[in-house]
């Protein structure tokens, strides 16, 4: 039986720590490090908490427990600790995600106290790429202006509810969704290929940090798939972020979707880990 120590709330005394920690593995941690970098780990600021794992001095792992729950480098020690915090606190997140053996093992212990999930996504390959990639961009890709949020904005709501299976409309009427839409674009992250007031294809650069970011959001409208729009059009997202953002550009995909994973090898991602997800 494996010994259980607590877990603590950390807080910005904490954030170097938790940064190194977080940059050991920049690609896995790039939305929760991105996060950090933004707004530190006041809760107010962060959205939420952020438990260590191991004294101060000597942190071991981290989990976010925000709108959703990530454990970083969580091994069964740390694991149990977390869920033995997510169980007394009860949920709040909308989702469980992150490297697939935490997950699966995070999840084991919180299901018979949380209930059945409404789907579970057990692997999703995270894939990366450092250089441009060897088919031509799309040149009428490019980044999204203020202006065009109303044009963007059904695409990117087509796009999650295709992706995660519920409308991000519910709950607050989209307020919250419309928000980040605006603000993506706003920050120069939203690219999209836009004809005659259509989105033809559009993705997001969810998070960033000096080491890496993250694509998500990839989307072509269903009439014009199959024609090659994805592949140019994420070669032209790849160039971007390479000369914008970061040294590596990473995204996770379901492993059910083959033709997405195919469109990003063909791109030239090459797969470096594996997450899963809880959705609720």
């Amino acid at each position: 039986m494996l010994r259980t120590s607590a877990s603590r709330v950390l807080d910005d005394s904490d954030r170097d720590e938790a940064l190194a920690l977080l940059d050991s593995d920049p690609v896995a941690n790039v939305f929760v490090a991105s996060r950090v970098r933004t707004v530190g780990l006041n809760q107010a600021r962060l959205g939420g908490q952020m438990w260590g794992f191991g004294p101060r001095g000597g942190l071991v792992s981290l989990c976010y427990a925000g709108a959703n729950l990530v454990p970083v480098n969580a091994g069964p020690e740390a694991v149990h600790a977390f869920a033995d915090r997510a169980r007394k606190q009860g949920r709040r997140c909308s989702s469980i995600v992150g490297p697939a053996d935490a997950v699966s093992l995070l999840w084991e212990r919180l299901e018979p106290h949380w209930g059945r999930a409404r789907a579970i996504r057990w692997a999703q390959p995270v894939m990366a790429i450092s250089q441009k990639s060897p088919v031509p961009a799309d040149p009428l890709v490019r980044r999204v202006r203020p202006e065009e949020f109303d044009i963007v904005l059904p695409a990117c709501v087509a796009m999650f509810t295709e992706e995660v299976g519920v409308s991000p409309n519910l709950g607050d009427g989209g307020a919250l969704y419309r928000t980040r839409v605006s603000e993506l674009i706003r920050i120069g992250r939203s690219y999209a290929r836009i004809e005659d007031g259509r989105v033809v294809f559009k993705a997001e650069i969810g998070a960033v940090t000096p080491f890496a970011c993250q694509v998500q959001g990839v989307w072509v409208d269903p009439e014009l798939r199959g024609q090659g729009f994805a592949v140019s059009g994420m070669a032209a997202v790849v160039e971007a972020a390479l000369a914008c953002f970061a040294p590596v550009v990473s995204l996770y995909v379901n492993d059910f979707n083959t033709p997405a994973r195919t469109v990003y090898r063909k791109v030239g991602f090459h797969e470096v880990d594996t997450f899963m997800s809880v959705l609720f």
